[in-house]
């Protein structure tokens, strides 16, 4: 069965090799890529522009050169790979979200958090278009089971929204800037496919930095 084959390593000839008088793909940081990250890669193109759904595990394996048997030695299903690829998005956010437990929550701290989010944008862009082009996909995933994760996310960001000690209209606008930052990105779909990323990251900054501003100022004055 495929499922049994042992999974996660690159060794033995299952891998495709380096094209001959090439160079193998390496990582943003120059570090040489896996087969498994290579995998990942091939089937984030696949997803984005056909879809999950109309994407085959055969597709995948025949733009990496191998067999679709090969495939199985790094992943047990088509599933299992769309698994991966939302951690991914998940580990995008973590850094960020994790910055609540480091610091007392203002809005202060709350820029500091979206901006270092927003700043991730440029080198994840085809990552998060194809979360949002397979949203129905991934719901499907949440209600199979994936959700932990989520609700721990969700737990921390109420928790600071909740907080009596931030001034109401504080929260509101920090929670406004939240849902600024994911409806231009997530939920904007390719609306902004068109867009420079440094100058869609500048108007993203200047657009939750007007918001809680204006949050500081009013609380200032009140």
């Amino acid at each position: 069965m495929p499922g049994n084959r042992p999974r996660g390593t690159d060794s033995g000839s299952l891998g495709p090799k380096a094209p001959s008088g090439g160079s193998a793909p390496l990582t943003s940081r120059g570090e040489l890529k896996t087969t498994r990250d290579r995998i990942l890669d091939v089937a984030l193109d696949l997803f984005t522009e056909k879809g999950y759904d109309q994407t085959s595990l055969r597709e995948i394996a025949e733009q990496l050169g191998f067999t679709k048997a090969a495939l199985y030695y790094h992943f047990a299903s088509k599933d299992e790979i769309f698994m991966a690829l939302h951690v991914r998005l998940h580990e995008l956010a973590r850094g960020s979200i994790d910055l609540l437990e480091d610091a007392e929550v203002t809005t202060e701290s709350w820029t500091a958090l979206l901006d270092l989010f927003i700043e991730k944008i440029p080198a994840n862009r085809k990552l998060i278009a194809m979360h949002e082009r397979n949203r129905t996909a991934f719901e499907k995933l949440h209600k199979d089971g994936h959700s932990e994760q989520h609700e721990d996310f969700e737990e921390k960001l109420r928790r600071a929204l909740s907080d009596p000690a931030i001034p109401l209209r504080e929260r509101v606008r920090m929670g406004c800037s939240l849902a600024t930052v994911m409806g231009g990105l997530v939920f904007g779909g390719d609306a902004f496919a068109d867009a420079d990323s440094d100058q869609l990251v500048d108007e993203l900054k200047a657009a939750i930095h007007d918001l809680l501003g204006q949050a500081r100022k009013t609380s200032r004055r009140a």
